[in-house]
């Protein structure tokens, strides 16, 4: 499965210049691990984490003027780290599975003279072999550059002097294999453009995996809120309003599976018996939690905010086309305590799957979350002396990783404040 190896971001909100994992011009550090938490006293750019992302996905859906205003962010100066000058820049270091050699995708977000955000430069590379520079197959600055036709950046080729020639002739191979373009709209993604032709598959790959990203956004209320109209759904949308049509099309199409998630929580949850959909006569769905020593069920309207969240999200990571990339905002909010390290549990499972997981990435304030992970899963955000965002593994503190090594849980020595970077 694709996989995120490390992450960069200058100029959005408290991130001044942040950096996680494994990037094109530090390939010696670790990559991130498929299960990642940021962990951070509050105020130190959780959220601005969670929204650069939500932001890089929402600029390929809609163009990076409209993301610029969505989800309340008001604007380009408003999401701009204060006092910065230059662009927005993002930098993603990933694999398309095990045995692709990584590619960097690089996106610019700069003001043009109306006030205007639109993309200033945006570039995806891969090296060609083990060694030597980056082959860029999509170069563009200001709307114009070049973009290389069909999968060179990933080509296999068994005669060896083939290699050495096409090596030795990238002007060749620029000139016979690539194209001049200049996009009708610089507030537009070039991936978002040329990542829908078949002439560009290594690009319709990345795109495929920026559109893929599932961003939670859950709440209980949302589900309470929202009584959907009844038919089938396969995925859960970001705020979980229509939990009911994804239960309905669980329960049809895999019901073996539906019936594990049943046993699963109520094995977690005491009192729990069956989960099922109703259908009322105008048509909508009501989700149905039927109660132990209950004779009539209860409505996802009475039942509580945890009983909700860990069966949504149970049913998120039982997903049959699971997203490449999960992100969730605090998912222990509302949770009881000794909840928190099954669903770390959960979730480590479901990203080590290399067949039906997904990359998970998560932020928390919750010590007892914190004790299910390993100092290689966790990243600490702070505030530096200038206001901005700084961040960095708790692996990298030797204290920290003795500790627990020696046995110590992490989330007991956030609380007692071990992981303090400072």
């Amino acid at each position: 499965m694709p996989k995120i190896e490390g992450l960069r971001i200058k100029n959005f909100k408290s991130l001044k210049d942040i950096a996680l994992g494994k990037l094109r011009e530090d390939r010696k550090a670790v990559p991130l691990t498929p299960l990642t938490a940021v962990i951070g006293k509050n105020g130190v750019g959780k959220s601005s984490l969670f929204d650069a992302l939500g932001f890089l996905a929402d600029a390929l859906k809609f163009g990076v003027e409209e993301a610029c205003d969505l989800r309340n962010r008001g604007g380009f100066e408003k999401i701009r780290s204060r006092g910065a000058d230059g662009a927005i820049e993002f930098e993603i270091y990933y694999r398309e599975n095990d045995e692709s050699r990584p590619i960097t995708y690089e996106l610019s977000i700069a003001m043009d003279e109306l006030s205007r955000p639109y993309v200033a430069g945006e570039r995806l590379r891969q090296r060609i072999q083990k060694r030597g520079r980056p082959f860029s197959f999509l170069l563009l600055e200001d709307g114009k550059g070049r973009v290389w036709r069909g999968d060179a950046a990933g080509i296999r080729i068994k005669d060896n002097e083939s290699i050495v020639k096409q090596l030795n002739s990238i002007t060749e191979k620029d000139e016979h294999d690539s194209d001049q373009v200049e996009l009708e709209d610089k507030r537009r993604l070039g991936i978002a453009t040329l990542g829908s032709l078949k002439q560009h598959p290594r690009i319709s790959a990345f795109r495929k995996f920026i559109e893929g990203w599932y961003l939670s956004y859950f709440t209980p209320d949302a589900v309470r809120r929202v009584i959907p109209l009844a038919g089938p759904q396969k995925h859960l949308d970001m705020h979980g309003e229509n939990l009911g049509n994804v239960v309905q099309f669980m329960e049809r199409e895999h019901p073996r599976v539906f019936q594990s998630i049943l046993n699963r929580i109520s094995k977690k949850i005491p009192g729990i018996d069956t989960i099922s959909t109703e259908k009322t006569k105008d048509g909508r769905l009501l989700l149905c939690f039927n109660n132990k020593g209950f004779q009539d069920p209860f409505y996802s309207q009475q039942i509580s905010d945890g009983t909700l969240k860990v069966f949504a999200y149970l049913l998120m990571l039982e997903d049959p086309e699971p997203p490449p990339f999960l992100c969730i905002e605090e998912p222990e909010n509302g949770l009881y305590h000794k909840l928190l390290e099954i669903l770390a549990r959960e979730f480590r499972e479901h990203a080590e799957n290399n067949v039906k997981g997904s990359q998970v990435f998560m932020t928390t304030h919750q010590p007892y979350l914190v004790d299910a992970l390993q100092p290689e899963e966790v990243w600490i955000l702070d505030k530096g002396l200038d206001g901005f965002s700084t961040i960095q593994r708790a692996s990298q503190n030797p204290l920290v990783k003795n500790l627990t090594e020696e046995g110590l849980p992490l989330g007991g020595l956030w609380y007692s404040d071990y992981l303090d970077p400072r």
